[in-house]
């Protein structure tokens, strides 16, 4: 972002961009409320496009730019990244960046081992049981792989108003979350996937990540030590495939902004297929932008990447956005890593994300009037 606004600026040379920079936690679950009085460009996660739409926090990027670049916009997406800033009929940010949890692996560190990339769960905990596997279990990872396991058991979590999914469900993605968990270290509670990256790429730690959503520069030549070779997901033992939850960032603008025409250029510049395949990319970004991930030179530079992982991007899960689910996100996402850390009783734990959700509905129909 900071190499596009530098280029944006050299274009326009009356316009000075300057972005500030947050954590991926941050990023995740800091209220989109001050960032909006405060910038008048945000990057944002889709989720919070349900509270974004209300109020006084963003201008819809359907009243600022034309319908042929939003239609292109549309064709061109990975998965449902364009879809997941769409609410209330109205597109709320650019999907400029598009991941979600993939595989990844050391294919030397395998070798080395006499191992092989596992195909289904059980073969993936015969591998975490050798100590070769590592993956994120940070609060907010925990509960996007927690969905994942329920999408893969049959049940799409948030198909009731007030329940998260099934206690049959639920429970048995919870266990199994646990146990690999466990099978791969206390370590991985306090590792998010840069963490989990950083480690494969820079050591012999682990061979293997199942599920952490997916940073292209690792398969680069010369950016870590070990290139990470990335890839689909593995599958249940009964066949079923897992669908990762869907992640990325887009660009939004803010509704305190003096100057919307100008904000919208520079959105616009950014998701452009120009932009998102040229400079973007090259400044280590992974673009939104669908042709860049099927472009042959993008895919030569970057170990394959993009087209080892498309298939995951297309078929990921898309969290709920309305308002009061950013609230549901940071509260469950504790209760799952408290069991995931201490255990307990698997009923108990769904238990409690009912009664979150429950509150973060009921609140959000207390903003709403």
């Amino acid at each position: 972002m900071v190499a596009t606004a530098q280029r944006f600026s050299e274009l326009h040379p009356e316009v000075s961009i300057r972005w500030e920079m947050r954590s991926l936690q941050a990023f995740a679950d800091q209220p989109i409320e001050k960032l909006a009085r405060d910038f008048d460009l945000l990057v944002i996660d889709h989720p919070f496009v349900g509270r974004g739409s209300r109020g006084d926090v963003l201008l819809p990027m359907d009243a600022l730019l034309d319908a042929q670049f939003l239609e292109e916009q549309r064709t061109n997406a990975v998965g449902a990244s364009y879809e997941s800033y769409v609410w209330a009929g109205q597109i709320w940010a650019l999907p400029t960046d598009t991941a979600t949890p993939v595989s990844g692996a050391r294919l030397d560190l395998l070798q080395r081992h006499g191992a092989e990339k596992p195909t289904n769960w059980s073969e993936l905990m015969v591998l975490a049981m050798s100590g070769l596997v590592s993956l994120p279990a940070v609060p907010i990872d925990s509960l996007m792989n927690f969905y994942m396991l329920c999408v893969a058991l049959g049940e799409e979590p948030f198909s009731a108003e007030d329940t998260v999914v099934s206690q049959e469900t639920g429970g048995r993605a919870l266990a199994m979350l646990r146990e690999l968990v466990n099978a791969c270290g206390a370590q991985c509670l306090k590792r998010n996937p840069i963490a989990v990256w950083e480690a494969m790429s820079s050591s012999d730690e682990a061979a293997y990540c199942p599920f952490a959503y997916g940073y292209s520069n690792y398969a680069r030549e010369g950016y870590a030590r070990f290139p990470i070779d990335f890839g689909g997901l593995i599958r249940l033992d009964d066949g079923a495939a897992l669908r990762s939850t869907l992640g990325g960032a887009g660009v939004a603008i803010s509704k305190h902004t003096q100057n919307p025409s100008v904000a919208a250029a520079y959105a616009q510049f950014v998701a452009s297929e120009s932009v998102q395949c040229g400079i973007y990319f090259e400044s280590g970004g992974q673009p939104g932008f669908r042709k860049a991930w099927t472009d042959a030179e993008i895919n030569r530079r970057s170990g394959t990447f993009f087209a080892k992982t498309l298939e995951v991007l297309d078929t990921a899960y898309l969290r709920p956005r309305f308002d009061g689910y950013l609230t549901f996100q940071d509260e469950a996402s504790e209760v799952v890593h408290e069991y995931l850390s201490r255990g307990g009783n698997e009923r108990t734990a769904l238990e409690k994300m009912n009664r979150i959700l429950a509150r973060a509905h009921r609140q959000a129909r207390e903003v709403s009037t």
